[in-house]
Formats: C-alpha cells, sequence, structure tokens
C-alpha cells in the first residue's frame, strides 16, 4: 500500500513523513520546481523506515539526478515519455558496466623523448584501487591507476588520473571510445576498480603539458597492446594481486591488469563490427 503526494513545502514532507510511520510500503514523491532540496530532505527522513521512495522524473537527466541524491538516491523512478531514445539515453545515465580486467605481461619498455601527456582532474574522489582504462589501441586498454597514493615528495591528489600521450584512447560511459586529448570540463569518463566494476565520472579539468615519455607494451593471449605514458614514479599500474607498481618500477615480465577483446574497426568512436582494421 502507498500514497502519492505533491510536495510544495516543508509541511508536505512532514506529511509523508507521518504516512511512512503508519508502515505504508512507498510514496510516490511529486516535486515541482525545488527538486533536490525536498528530496534531500524527505531521503533523510525516511531512510531508517522500510517505507520506499518513488520519484517522478520528465527527462533522462532528471532520471539520473534522482538516482544520486545524498548518495543513496531514491528507491525508483516513474519516467513518463513517448521517447524511445530518451529511454535508451537513461538506461546509458544509470548503466554501470563492469569490464573483464585481464593479467597482460610486460614485454617491451623503453624511454620515446618527450611528448604531450594528459591529466585528467575529475569532479570525484578516487579510492585506491581505482583508475583509467587507457591504451593506445582501442581493444586493449591498461588500467591506470589514480594519484591517491602520496609519497616524500608528492601530495596525495585523489581525483587525479596522469592517464597518458594525447593519442591514447579511454573509453566512455556510452561505449565509445574518446582521445585523451578531446577530454574537457564537462567531459564523462569510467572510472574502474581492480575488479572491473565501472563507475561515471565528471572532467573537472584537463591538462596537456610536455613530459619524457616510456612506452609499455604488453601482451594477452594473441594480443599485442601498448601505451605512451609520462615517465614518472607517480603514475602506476595494477598488478592482479591490486598491489601498485609505478611505471618507473616495472620490468619485462611483470604483469598488470588491463582490458583486452578482438579487434573492431571504430568511427568517431563508435564500434563498426566486421570492419578491416590493424593497428600497431
Amino acid at each position: 500500500m502507498g500514497i502519492r503526494l505533491r510536495v510544495l513545502s516543508n509541511a508536505d514532507i512532514e506529511n509523508i513523513l507521518k504516512f511512512a510511520r503508519t508502515g505504508i510500503d512507498f510514496v510516490i514523491v511529486d516535486v515541482k520546481d525545488w527538486k533536490i532540496i525536498p528530496l534531500e530532505n524527505i531521503i533523510a527522513k525516511l531512510h531508517k523506515l522500510h517505507t520506499r521512495i518513488f520519484a517522478l522524473a520528465n527527462n533522462p537527466e532528471e532520471v539520473r539526478k534522482m538516482f544520486s541524491i545524498l548518495e543513496i538516491g531514491v528507491d525508483g523512478v516513474i519516467f513518463s515519455t513517448s521517447s524511445i531514445n530518451e529511454v535508451r539515453e537513461a538506461l546509458v545515465y544509470l548503466g554501470t558496466k563492469s569490464f573483464e580486467l585481464k593479467p597482460a605481461k610486460i614485454f617491451e619498455i623503453k624511454e620515446v623523448g618527450n611528448g604531450e601527456r594528459v591529466c585528467v582532474d575529475t569532479a570525484s574522489m578516487l579510492h585506491r584501487g581505482e583508475g583509467m582504462l587507457i591504451g593506445s589501441r582501442s581493444n586493449f586498454l591498461f588500467l591506470v591507476h589514480n594519484e591517491s597514493v602520496g609519497s616524500s615528495f608528492t601530495s596525495p591528489r585523489p581525483f587525479r588520473v596522469n592517464a597518458g600521450a594525447v593519442h591514447c584512447y579511454t573509453i566512455s560511459p556510452d561505449g565509445t571510445t574518446k582521445y585523451l586529448s578531446e577530454l574537457e570540463t564537462g567531459s564523462e569518463v569510467l572510472v574502474l576498480d581492480s575488479k572491473g566494476k565501472a563507475r561515471r565520472a565528471t572532467v573537472g579539468r584537463s591538462k596537456i603539458e610536455s613530459r619524457p615519455m616510456l612506452m609499455i607494451k604488453a601482451q594477452i593471449g594473441n594480443e599485442i597492446g601498448g601505451i605512451i605514458a609520462q615517465n614518472a614514479e607517480t603514475i602506476r599500474f595494477v598488478r592482479p594481486n591490486g598491489h601498485l607498481v609505478s611505471v618507473t618500477h616495472l620490468k619485462k615480465g611483470d604483469v598488470v591488469l588491463a582490458h583486452c577483446k578482438p579487434a573492431t574497426g571504430r568511427h568517431f568512436g563508435m564500434e563498426v563490427d566486421d570492419e578491416y582494421i590493424i593497428e600497431k
């Protein structure tokens, strides 16, 4: 049993709390102009009760917003639309992806002189074990760790991934690839943990600077992939056991985590099946 209530003031929120305390199963909340603050207050008051909260949404952006309020989010969203494309867009916003990460064996490490590298500063705090998938080939991407680990010479920057050279690929939440050079304030990227579970993050700033670079090549099965990254101790890969290893400490034969799949063609970042392609 549940009720639907329009929320226009704090009195309406107190009314919802009163009904929730009677043991109703759910409440459908209809907020009009003020959406975030009223729902924050409702979630804060009801989250320890057993009443589920459903909110009405008018577009895909609102769907995403409702599920992220106070990090807890509502229990469900009622989204009314006549557009199947808007439904697909909402699913992209909500989608939590997982990527299979496999052990990649390093077989070549080479200093390649200066190049332009991209630091991706996100609007999110990144945790130990998390990073971005980066590589010179779209089907072979290394898990590059964030800079949450400090040292005696550097302070932690848990929002940053020193990702790689400007030409390298990364994966967007909608499954397309982007060159690191294309990332800018407001772009969205995928952040993965060492188990392959992905979440979305918004780019707050992208910083491109000339630095000494290092080429690293690795192999998974018959697939070979590479990455060009800054030659510095703060750039780290993730080993299969979850431990971190700096690119400056990598040796031939070391094993790191990477995402690998059969090569496909890409057109402006979108996969094109059955297109002949070779990337080296």
